[in-house]
């Protein structure tokens, strides 16, 4: 698309049959569309502004509108000159939004009406005219914001460009006006086809009219020009996010995969440990282009920084999906000089690898690591976070009395998370049928409760709560209060021997902890003590999780590393760790 005015104004520059509009000093700039209809019907030249409360306009006096040039040929024989010649400028801002010009309604418009009305509105499958697109808009009053609705739906069912122009084609003919929401539904749809030349458009459109865009419109041209000859210019508009807001870890990784792509890997490197100053963790998929990009490559700092990943994966307890583990394997295998050879193999109960007969990292914290831990945590999560903010230091030092007269416990409840695993059981009846069942085991009990369950209500019965004491210690906090610190601190207290029952995962109370080192200390203490209820059928089964022997994270004795993942199409909840491990051995 390129933008004209009419010929009544200085400051033209004649191009064929039509004047291309050159800005004229202290006047608003306006944009115009010519549109160039497939049947070849004439639509006048009028006024195109982009409106939009969340961006900034330019000064007009600081406006100037890009160089345009006319069509001569379709629009895919113009995208491959233009690659072909190494032209990225846009030489057609906001190409047409040109529809087909059927006179009456078609049959597939007559289907198209009968599908909207049936599951809701529905996206043509074929450009509509604006006359069709007009009277389908009349089936429809009761939307309001009718395009908006229409192009969040081709964007849903990926419709073809041709069919979102055709609809912006009908919006522009009514209002004289794409407002900023509409054009930047477009560049969705547009970056996710990857449809460059469209993107580029849109982008140049944007930077002409705005000083500045709100950050859903960054993020989208971040993404598609970081795949782009121009990924540059998505560095920039990265720094633009900086100055109001930390950028999304999407970001990051846009912009990572665009230095990636062109053997930028140094700044690639700088992006990356930005990102993780900052505490974004990355999308795996941002780290497999690392490992992509290292295949076959003999450079000794890009491998230290892909070993430095999988150290980062192992202190952060993250899991690589089947496609990044593929990566990492073949990275490794591809190493010159080095003879890697890797295997995918599941973990017996005995932690011995039937890959390489290497045993697996040992779950248990040795009586010095736990000492530590123990410090750390009632130091730096229980006395020195937000505690007290949710209960008292009169309710916790109560507690502490209540702990301390009380023999060791070998299992300490989280009440309340127990009691709403089940939806097809009183709460109450749900905590007292695990608490009896724990107990038949002969082991000292601590449920952590709040007192509402004193109350007698429909949930919380009197004769069940009653029940429930009999078989376990039982501490009542105020309903305000936060269990954690509780439970972390009746379980340490009690020993090394001491397990916690929750699905919890305590990623707050992990990122209190000074540094990578306790912080590993405390997963591996949490993955070894953390009693998780996997299956509860009311009066007749209860089953936990297992905890394992050893240690599920990435680990590596120098000649081996063993990388648990997650597979694909295999769901895991959050409290699961993965069943498979990638095996690497050193021949």
């Amino acid at each position: 698309m390129a933008f004209f005015r009419p010929t009544n104004f200085s400051g033209l520059q004649t191009l064929g049959k039509y004047h291309m509009f050159w800005p004229v000093p202290r006047r608003q700039q306006l944009f115009a569309v010519i549109f160039h209809l497939p049947n070849r019907e004439h639509v006048k030249c009028f006024p195109f502004t982009t409106t939009s409360q969340s961006a900034i306009p330019v000064d007009p006096k600081a406006t100037r509108l890009l160089s345009t040039k006319t069509r001569s040929e379709g629009r895919d024989g113009e995208e491959r000159e233009g690659r072909a010649r190494g032209d990225h400028s846009s030489p057609h801002p906001f190409s047409l939004f040109s529809a087909g010009a059927a006179k009456r309604r078609s049959k597939n418009q007559e289907e198209l009406l009968m599908r909207s009305k049936k599951n809701g509105i529905w996206p043509p499958e074929k450009p509509l005219s604006v006359a069709e697109w007009e009277e389908l808009r009349g089936e429809f009053k009761g939307i309001s914001k009718f395009e908006d609705v229409m192009l969040e739906q081709m964007i849903k069912c990926n419709s073809s460009i041709d069919v979102a122009k055709s609809l912006l084609s009908m919006v522009a003919m009514r209002k004289g006006d794409i407002s900023y929401n509409l054009l930047v539904k477009y560049l969705a749809l547009c970056v996710r086809q990857e449809q460059m030349a469209e993107v580029y458009d849109v982008y140049d459109i944007m930077k002409v009219r705005f000083k500045t865009l709100e950050t859903g419109a960054y993020s989208l041209l971040i993404k598609g020009l970081s795949g782009s000859d121009r990924w540059r210019e998505a560095l920039s508009l990265l720094e633009e996010i900086k100055k109001v807001m930390t950028p999304s870890k999407g970001n990051y990784g846009d912009c990572i995969k665009g230095a990636l792509h062109n053997q930028e890997i140094n700044m690639a490197c700088e992006l990356y440990y930005e990102m993780l100053a900052k505490d974004l963790i990355p999308n795996l998929g941002t780290l497999q282009v690392f490992f992509d990009t290292g295949k076959c490559v003999k450079d000794d700092q890009l491998k230290s920084e892909l070993l430095g990943i999988l150290l980062y994966l192992r202190e952060n307890q993250l899991y690589p999906g089947e496609a990044l583990m593929q990566s990492i394997k073949l990275w490794f295998e591809s190493i010159p000089g080095e003879k890697w050879e890797g295997h995918v193999t599941t973990i017996k109960n005995s932690g011995k690898c039937p890959i390489c007969n290497q045993n697996l990292e040992a779950i248990h914290l040795s009586q010095e690591e736990y000492n530590v831990l123990k410090q750390k945590i009632i130091k730096d999560v229980i006395q020195g976070t937000d505690t007290f903010r949710k209960t008292t230091p009169q309710e916790f030092e109560e507690f502490q009395n209540f702990v301390e007269n009380h023999p060791p416990y070998d299992i300490v409840i989280d009440g309340l998370n127990v009691a709403n695993v089940s939806n097809k059981r009183n709460q109450s009846q749900t905590l007292l049928d695990v608490v009896f069942h724990l107990a038949q085991q002969n082991l000292r009990l601590l449920v952590l409760g709040r007192k509402h369950m004193l109350t007698g209500s429909h949930s919380w019965k009197r004769h069940i709560v009653a029940a429930m004491q009999k078989k376990a210690d039982v501490f009542f906090a105020e309903n305000v209060s936060e269990d954690d610190p509780f439970l972390l601190y009746a379980t340490l207290h009690s020993g090394s021997h001491c397990k916690f029952l929750t699905r919890d995962l305590l990623r707050d109370h992990k990122a209190c902890l000074p540094d990578n080192l306790t912080r590993h200390l405390f997963f591996k203490w949490q993955r070894g003590h953390q009693m998780v209820l996997s299956h509860y059928w009311p009066g007749k089964r209860i089953t936990f999780q297992p905890i394992l022997t050893y240690d599920t994270v990435v680990q590596t004795t120098g000649d081996t590393w063993h990388i648990p993942y997650d597979e694909q199409l295999v769901e895991r909840y959050s409290y699961e760790v993965p069943t498979k491990w990638l095996c690497l051995q050193r021949k």
